[in-house]
């Protein structure tokens, strides 16, 4: 019997059904907009240090690295991702984790968790790929207040939002914030003003801070790391992650770095220390001798920047001719979001006999999954007249090939939205 219940599969499980079952119907691939991970692989470079290095036989790249910073690997991480040099501010400490997604898990039990369980308070964005929301309130157990993202806002980080939502749960001061910059799926990065408003809250609520930066790499110049901000505020307490996924697609390395203030990264270590051994030692010692090349980092990370930004120049102008209303700017990486609009193919979403029992982001996703091909993921946003209906498509295939063109473009003039 199971233990645990089978909600929440997850919601890509569901899209992977939906896709399964179109090409069962259609016998063609679909037109998947809806994964976020890379298409590519990681720089040829890049490939043949890690091949380097895995058949080097000493024994620091073969044995457990759980604090080892092989060939500066987090400096360069760190300098690269935010422009930060860690060896100028002593009062920073970086360790290398084996991806954002396990660290996140472990940061609400870094800041103290499990020692006030009943007590214990964070706050966190939606809408979000939750990882953050479901391990410190579904899985830990702790109290979740919701900072919502708005598209009046153009889902920025508002932080009179945010206290308006701490008052209205009655909580004073929480114990972590924590955020995701550049987002998932609202793809909106920060300014220095908007890390300096949220800052001096932190500082005010005497709380951590921590963003997921997995998505910091891909931002050109419309995005402030928070490590930029937060290195030159002495009393705030806070994290920042990077990742090797996103900014060189190489999610299979499982490999990344988290940066902060010296005792918030010590409690991470210990609590990371009991729960990881640590990421793969020769390939880490890849990355660090890769940055230490200097230019060629940047010139791959640009080079994929500049993949995504051409992709987004076509998908972004043709949902929009098809009548889709965007839901906020994309500044970073590859995700594009939208209002789901209240009939499509002709069809009202809340009386069609198919949809009329689902939620609109939902009925939507399903229908043009089930007519089109076209694959997105639904979301649920707040909005100042209750919740907002999302879907997000990614540039995560290769949307600039003809083939793909035209069956796109074909299928998109058959939705007719109406909102």
């Amino acid at each position: 019997m199971r233990r645990i219940p089978a909600s929440g599969i997850n919601l890509f499980q569901l899209v992977y059904i939906l896709c399964r079952e179109y090409t069962q119907k259609t016998g063609l691939e679909p037109l998947n907009l809806s994964l976020g991970n890379p298409d590519t692989v990681p720089d040829e470079q890049i490939l043949k240090l890690q091949a380097r290095f895995a058949s080097d036989p000493g024994f620091d790249y073969h044995t457990y690295a759980e604090e080892n910073n092989l060939h500066r690997f987090v400096e360069g991480m760190v300098e690269l991702h935010s422009g930060v040099r860690l060896g100028d501010h002593p009062h920073l400490r970086a360790i290398p984790i084996p991806g954002i997604k396990t660290a996140t898990a472990l940061v609400p039990l870094a800041c103290g968790l499990h020692s006030r369980r009943e007590q214990f308070v964070f706050a966190s964005n939606l809408p979000a790929y939750d990882v953050a929301g479901t391990w410190g309130s579904s899985y830990l157990g702790s109290k979740r207040v919701v900072w919502p993202l708005m598209s009046e806002d153009g889902m920025r980080l508002n932080v009179k939002r945010l206290r308006s939502s701490l008052a209205e749960a009655k909580v004073e001061k929480p114990d972590l914030v924590f955020v995701i910059r550049p987002g998932n799926p609202a793809a909106v990065g920060a300014t220095p003003d908007e890390w300096r408003e949220l800052i001096s809250f932190c500082i005010e609520s005497d709380c951590r801070l921590v963003n997921d930066g997995a998505y910091c790499g891909l931002a050109a110049g419309t995005h402030c790391a928070l490590a930029l901000v937060a290195k030159d505020a002495p009393k705030l307490e806070w994290a920042e992650m990077y990742s090797v996924s996103k900014s060189f697609s190489d999610p299979g390395a499982r490999l990344g770095a988290i940066v902060g203030s010296k005792d918030f990264i010590e409690d991470f270590t210990l609590i990371n220390g009991n729960s990881d051994s640590g990421p793969v030692p020769s390939v880490m010692a890849a990355y660090g001798k890769f940055f230490e090349a200097g230019p060629a980092a940047q010139r791959v990370l640009e080079g994929l920047r500049g993949m995504y930004r051409e992709r987004l120049d076509y998908v972004i102008p043709a949902f929009k001719r098809a009548g889709m209303r965007q839901a906020c700017e994309t500044d970073a990486g590859f995700f594009t979001l939208w209002d789901v609009p209240r009939q499509v193919f002709g069809v009202d979403l809340a009386s069609d006999a198919r949809t009329k029992e689902m939620p609109r982001h939902e009925a939507f996703n399903r229908l043009v999954i089930e007519e089109t091909g076209i694959v997105g993921v639904h979301f649920t946003g707040p909005a100042l007249s209750g919740p907002r209906p999302l879907v997000r498509y990614a540039v995560c295939a290769d949307v600039l090939n003809p083939a793909f063109k035209q069956r796109f473009e074909a299928q998109l003039a058959r939705l007719k939205p109406r909102y």
